[in-house]
């Protein structure tokens, strides 16, 4: 094993605002703890929500004191290069994956981190580090919202809204690997190409596409369940093929409002990571193969740019890749 250098390169914040306040300097190496995990990284996921952390969000709803400079970045993958004298979940050398949500230690947008071990697992048989280093943030806002807030049954129908999206395609799959009749709305012609052979049950483009008339054809009775990971008008629309008594979830974040209609259950949620689910998405990935696409590959220093693509149209999820 190569020595750990003392210095490495990070893409920080000074101080919260735009992408262009995205800055690629050298920082001091994360110090680990007796139960922390370092990562020398080898890609890093680029969230929706990385974007509401760099403006400062976070740190106001949560009422943070954050230092700078700050690193963003909540998952990634790389090799274990060093670990705690409590640590036995994984060993040097190993390739691993990791979400790590607010880390006091720093963000992934680095070419090291420092995560507490129970964030972290081996990368599963099938799954490139690339697919490992963007899974978790969107695996498990997928799967908290179907398990645990929907309660989704074998053979329900269940519309996910937002299908091409991260979260969404992550939500198709999960959904069939429960039993559910999956209906997706998708964004553009490319995103219904892309959730068509993810095998969910129908597709329509959700914009431009006749949601209603297929929405009825596909459950005449209304929905039972419904996973919304964007909104807007198209979404409210949706909304009406709930049937009364159906159960709706959505991450809490999406803008705007969703316009609620009576007679349904709606409940919003958050997609933390604990080590629970973790091990319950690991599972699900290992078992169905499941796959994440990837629309963008970023080098760390256009991280910026990288933040400007999170607002324009683009299917799955977005990359930086660090050390190779």
């Amino acid at each position: 094993m190569n020595k750990i250098p003392d210095k490495m390169k990070a893409v920080v914040l000074h101080r919260f605002g735009g992408p262009e306040e995205l800055r690629l300097q050298e920082v001091d190496m994360p110090k680990i703890g007796p139960e922390d995990v370092l990562i020398r990284l080898a890609y890093a996921g680029v969230g929706e929500w990385d974007a509401f952390e760099r403006q400062g969000g976070y740190a106001e709803m949560l009422g943070l004191n954050p230092q700078f400079p700050y690193i963003l970045g909540s998952e990634g993958s790389g090799t274990v290069v060093a670990r705690g004298e409590k640590v036995s979940n994984v060993n040097l050398g190993d390739l691993v994956y990791a979400p790590g949500f607010l880390n006091p230690k720093g963000g992934f947008y680095a070419e090291y981190a420092a995560v507490e071990s129970q964030y972290v697992s081996r990368i599963p048989e099938g799954l490139t580090r690339q697919e490992a280093a963007v899974i978790s943030g969107v695996g498990i806002t997928a799967l908290r919202g179907l398990e645990d807030v929907l309660k989704l049954q074998q053979a329900e129908s269940v519309m996910i809204f937002g299908a091409s999206g991260g979260v969404g395609h992550m939500a198709v799959q999960l959904a069939k690997s429960l039993g559910a009749r999956v209906f997706a709305i998708a964004s553009g012609e490319d995103g219904v190409a892309m959730v068509k052979k993810l095998g969910c049950d129908a597709v329509v483009n959700g914009k431009g596409g006749d949601i209603l008339s297929m929405a009825m054809k596909f459950a005449p009775d209304g929905f039972d369940a419904a996973l919304f990971t964007a909104a807007g008008e198209a979404a409210n629309h949706a909304m009406g093929c709930i049937r009364a008594g159906g159960r709706v979830a959505y991450p809490h974040g999406i803008r705007p409002e969703l316009r609620i209609s009576s007679g349904i259950r709606i409940e919003g949620y958050n997609g933390e990571p604990d080590p629970e689910i973790i091990g319950r998405l690991h599972r699900y990935i290992t078992r169905d193969r499941l796959s994440v696409h990837i629309s963008h590959i970023f080098a760390l220093e256009d991280a910026s740019e990288a933040h400007a693509t999170i607002n324009s149209h683009y299917l799955g999820k977005i990359c930086l890749q660090l050390n190779t």
